[in-house]
C-alpha cells in the first residue's frame, strides 16, 4: 500500500511539471481538459481487483511502480532500425518514441488531397482549432482511470483527418516504440482519428520496443467515423516481455458507417486493450475482431464495450485466444442496446485455446438490453486441440510441431478471415505465423520471449 502511494504522489509531482512546458499549455480548454483528467485520477487511483471491470488483472506492476515520464533525453533509433517495420504499402508512416513525434524516422508520403497526418502536438500549435471539437469529447474519463491519466498526460500522438468522400488507398501507419532507459519509464500517446461522411481510410497502431526494460505505455485513441464512412483499425501490441501496455480505442459511429476494429495481442508482459465503440448514427455496422496469443507468464486481458445507442445497427465481436505455459487470458464482453436502439442485431463470440494444464482464461460475455426488439447472442468456448484432428495429421505422417501448428494457424485465420485482403492483413498474417510457429516449438508448449517486438 505505501508504495501504492508513493507512485500517486509522484504522478502528482509529474504532472506539475508537465502543465509547465506542455504544448498547448496556453490553450484554457486543453489545460481544463488535462486538469479534469488527472483530477480525475487522483480522487479513484488505480483499479482494483475490486472493480467489476477489472477483477481478473492485478495492476500491481503498474500501481507499485514509481514509473518518470519518458519525454526527454531518449536516443532515437537509428534508421535501419526503422526501415524494416515500415508496411509495404502503406500510404506513410508517423514513428513515435516514447509517444513523441520522431520526425526523422517517420515516412509521410504522398497523401490525397483533403488527408491530414501529423504529429498532434504540432496540431495543438499551428491549428488548434481543427483539434478542439473533438479531442477529448468521446472518452470516458470518469469510467475509466487510465482513460483519465491519459488525458492528463496528453501531448503528442497522432492527428489524421480524413475530408469528406476522399479514400487513402494505402494504410495509415502508426509506429509507437517503447526506447530502452535506465529506470521505469511512462508514455501517454493520444490520437485523434476524424474521418469525415463518406471517407475511407485504414489505420494501423503498432507498438513495439527497441530493448528490454520495464515500460508502461498507456494510450488512448478517439475515432470519429462520420456518416456512412469505411474505417479499418488496427492495434497490433507486440513489445517486449517486461512491458505494460493499456490502450483504449474510442470510436464514435455515425449514420450507416462501416466500422472494423482488429486487435492483434502478442507481445508484452500486462495487457490491457479496451475497445468501446458508440454506435450513435442509425444502420451503422461495427464488426470487434481480434486474436491474443500469449506464454510463459503473460497477462493478455481484452475488455470490449459495445454501445448500441440507435436503431437497425449490427455489432459482431469474435475473439479468438490461444495460450501456452503459464499465460493468463481475460475476454470481457460487454453489449448495452439502449431503449431507443430497436432492431439492434449483435452477437459476441470469444473462443479459447490453451495449450498447457497451466494456461488460464477468464471470460465473462455480457448483455445490457433495454430494447424490447432486438435480436441478441452471446457465447464462450474453452478448450484444448482436437486429438482427434491431431492424430489424423500425425497418421499422414506429419510431424507434431507441425500438425500443432496447422491446427493453431486454422485457428487463428478465423480471425484473419475477417480482416480485408491488403497490406494489413498481409503484416498481421505474417506475425501470427511467426509467433504460432513460436508457441508451438515444443510438444510442452512454451511461448517465447515477446523479443519478436523488439526494433533490431
Amino acid at each position: 500500500m505505501a508504495s501504492a502511494i508513493q507512485s500517486l504522489e509522484s504522478y502528482a509531482e509529474g504532472f506539475a511539471g508537465f502543465e509547465k512546458e506542455a504544448a498547448g499549455r496556453e490553450l484554457p480548454w486543453l489545460r481544463s481538459l488535462r486538469q479534469s483528467g488527472f483530477a480525475r485520477f487522483s480522487e479513484v487511483g488505480f483499479p482494483t481487483l475490486h472493480d467489476e471491470d477489472w477483477r481478473f488483472t492485478n495492476l500491481a506492476p503498474i500501481a507499485q511502480t514509481q514509473f518518470r515520464l519518458a519525454r526527454n533525453g531518449h536516443a532515437l533509433p537509428p534508421a535501419t532500425r526503422i526501415a524494416p517495420l515500415f508496411l509495404p504499402g502503406a500510404a506513410c508512416m508517423l514513428v513515435f518514441v516514447d509517444g513523441r513525434f520522431a520526425r526523422g524516422l517517420s515516412s509521410l508520403g504522398a497523401l490525397p488531397r483533403g488527408v491530414t497526418v501529423a504529429s498532434l502536438a504540432s496540431e495543438l500549435t499551428k491549428n488548434p482549432a481543427a483539434v478542439e471539437p473533438h479531442l477529448g469529447r468521446y472518452l470516458n474519463i470518469q469510467r475509466d482511470p487510465f482513460c483519465a491519466l491519459n488525458t492528463a498526460f496528453m501531448e503528442d500522438g497522432a492527428f489524421i483527418h480524413i475530408a469528406k468522400d476522399v479514400a487513402v488507398e494505402g494504410p495509415i501507419q502508426l509506429l509507437f516504440i517503447s526506447a530502452a532507459h535506465d529506470f521505469p519509464a511512462v508514455s501517454y500517446p493520444r490520437n485523434l482519428i476524424v474521418v469525415e461522411e463518406s471517407a475511407q481510410a485504414t489505420i494501423v497502431e503498432e507498438y513495439v520496443s527497441s530493448s528490454g526494460g520495464k515500460a508502461f505505455c498507456n494510450t488512448a485513441t478517439e475515432l470519429v467515423a462520420g456518416d456512412n464512412s469505411v474505417v479499418s483499425h488496427y492495434m497490433i501490441e507486440r513489445e517486449d516481455a517486461e512491458a505494460l501496455n493499456v490502450s483504449t480505442l474510442r470510436i464514435q459511429q455515425g449514420r450507416s458507417a462501416d466500422i472494423a476494429s482488429h486487435s492483434v495481442l502478442i507481445g508484452g508482459a500486462l495487457v490491457r486493450n479496451n475497445v468501446h465503440p458508440a454506435l450513435t448514427g442509425e444502420g451503422g455496422e461495427c464488426l470487434i475482431n481480434g486474436l491474443f496469443v500469449g506464454g510463459d507468464r503473460q497477462h493478455l486481458d481484452n475488455y470490449m464495450l459495445v454501445e448500441h445507442a440507435s436503431p437497425h445497427c449490427g455489432s459482431r465481436q469474435f475473439y479468438n485466444g490461444i495460450l501456452a505455459g503459464h499465460a493468463h487470458g481475460v475476454f470481457h464482453g460487454r453489449i448495452i442496446v439502449h431503449k431507443d436502439a430497436q432492431k439492434t442485431d449483435a452477437k459476441q463470440t470469444n473462443r479459447n485455446l490453451l495449450l498447457s494444464d497451466t494456461a488460464q482464461i477468464d471470460t465473462k460475455p455480457q448483455l445490457e438490453i433495454y430494447a424490447d426488439d432486438v435480436k441478441c447472442t452471446h457465447g464462450a468456448t474453452i478448450g484444448q486441440i482436437e486429438e482427434n484432428a491431431l492424430f489424423y495429421l500425425r497418421s499422414r505422417g506429419i510431424d507434431e510441431v507441425s500438425a500443432r501448428q496447422l491446427l493453431l494457424m486454422a485457428f487463428a485465420n478465423e480471425c484473419l478471415d475477417r480482416m480485408k485482403e491488403g497490406p494489413a492483413r498481409a503484416h498481421v498474417e505474417s506475425l501470427i505465423h511467426e509467433y504460432v510457429a513460436g508457441v508451438t516449438g515444443s510438444p510442452s508448449s512454451h511461448a517465447p520471449e515477446a523479443a519478436v517486438g523488439e526494433v533490431k
